[in-house]
């Protein structure tokens, strides 16, 4: 398997990854740009943009970028994150051009119609009607905002019935005209794919593209604080945020190995105690995940209202004692473990393997070999993991969401505060 990446004379780079027994290519273009880069007025505006680049452009109507992608097998989808926008394909071997003329075409040529407009900005107001319905999401929303209030991290990524509905069509063109920039974007390719071929479809689509530069946006600053909603679920959600390392610091994949030790399988700490040995909830979990310059160390966990106070109790001590004792050598072990596998697993993925390498040329200007990652995992020793649960613990205050239990969620909000400041 061979790495290829080229860069184009506007700054745009092409990189590729040949799979030889791989029959399909998974190809894409990701842009240095989400949420976090929207101002107030703009909330929403990358996911909505991200939905009107399939809604026709000066070749194509929206059937047609349908029709034309499965007429070949092929799928075409993207995703917006709050650091990433992604517009992706999957295809045939063979079919590689075809997919990159209608990414090409959407990013490069969408009307953004009126018409088309107020159909997906409906259809938005459905997906945000939606969450309102999920009480894990309600809580990861509210937990984003008591971590980063009044700041672009902290809000929806989808954005607001409020925002959605006052964005315009040369509000549209404005961003993209000023955000996708050629320097901030890379055209990924992992699977059957020959990298001549790639560089030659990319540089005949993409050539025009304006190569300046944009402002990557204010520094996320972490805050932290309770928030709380009267809604009534048949469960009570708990989500409990923490500041953790960026993926930019060294220790972020000590936070990831802690975060697989303290919640991430059966073996867990936080499984064994809050379900196997007290049967307080289905499910528990944490995660670690970084931005540029901050992360988050999240908890989540539904239960009975009767039983959140002890499971809030439970979870305070679990972590305090973490931060006071190394955690054994067998327990690192068993988290080093699953981490190395999800790593190496995904590189047998060619969707994932192309996300991987855009990401990792758009966040560190360069390719990082899975024989580093995993040595940044095998680096961890027991006494940092010890180092990261009491940066958690003993940092500012937690960022607390509790969603489900009606009036209830108010004190249980305020309990999980006072029970888990540093």
């Amino acid at each position: 398997m061979t790495t290829t990446t080229t860069t184009l004379r506007n700054g745009l780079r092409v990189v590729s990854h040949h799979m030889p027994h791989v029959e399909t290519i998974s190809l894409g273009v990701w842009v240095a740009t989400g949420a976090r880069h929207e101002s107030e007025s703009e909330n929403g505006i990358s996911h909505l943009l991200e939905h009107m680049a399939f809604k026709g452009t000066r070749r194509r109507s929206a059937r047609q970028i349908a029709e034309e992608i499965e007429q070949v097998g092929g799928e075409l989808n993207a995703a917006t994150s709050l650091e990433m926008t992604a517009y992706y394909a999957r295809v045939l071997k063979g079919d590689e051009a075809i997919a990159l003329d209608i990414l090409a075409d959407i990013l490069l040529n969408s009307t953004f119609a009126e018409a088309e407009l107020e159909r997906e900005r409906e259809v938005i107001q459905q997906e945000i009607a939606g969450i309102q319905d999920s009480p894990d999401e309600i809580a990861y929303d509210l937990v984003q905002d008591a971590a980063y209030p009044g700041q672009s991290v902290g809000r929806p990524i989808i954005g607001t019935r409020e925002s959605v509905a006052r964005l315009t069509s040369d509000d549209l063109r404005k961003f993209l005209r000023t955000r996708y920039l050629a320097s901030r974007m890379v055209i990924s390719a992992a699977g059957a794919i020959d990298h001549e071929s790639l560089v030659r479809h990319a540089e005949a689509q993409f050539s025009g593209l304006n190569g300046g530069e944009s402002e990557d946006g204010s520094a996320a600053r972490y805050v932290g604080g309770r928030r709380a909603s009267r809604k009534l679920f048949e469960q009570s959600h708990l989500l409990l945020g923490f500041e953790a390392p960026s993926y930019r610091e060294e220790e972020f994949y000590a936070a990831q190995v802690f975060s697989g030790l303290f919640g991430g399988g059966m073996s867990s700490r936080l499984f064994q105690a809050a379900r196997e040995n007290r049967g307080l909830c289905y499910a528990i979990y944490s995660t670690a995940w970084g931005m540029a310059d901050s992360g988050m160390f999240d908890i989540h966990a539904a239960t009975g209202p009767e039983q959140m106070g002890e499971l809030i109790d439970l979870i305070g001590a679990e972590l305090s004692g973490l931060a006071a004792t190394a955690p054994t050598a067998a327990e690192v072990a068993r988290a080093k473990a699953q981490l190395k596998a999800g790593l190496l697993t995904s590189l047998e993925s060619s969707s994932a393997r192309a996300e991987q390498m855009a990401r990792q040329l758009l966040s560190f200007d360069r390719l990082v070999p899975a024989a580093e990652l995993v040595q940044r995992v095998e680096d961890v020793t027991p006494e940092r993991i010890r180092a990261v649960a009491e940066r958690v613990a003993r940092s500012a205050p937690p960022s607390v969401a509790v969603v489900g239990a009606g009036r209830r969620s108010v004190d249980h909000a305020l309990h999980a505060e006072r029970r888990l400041a540093g």
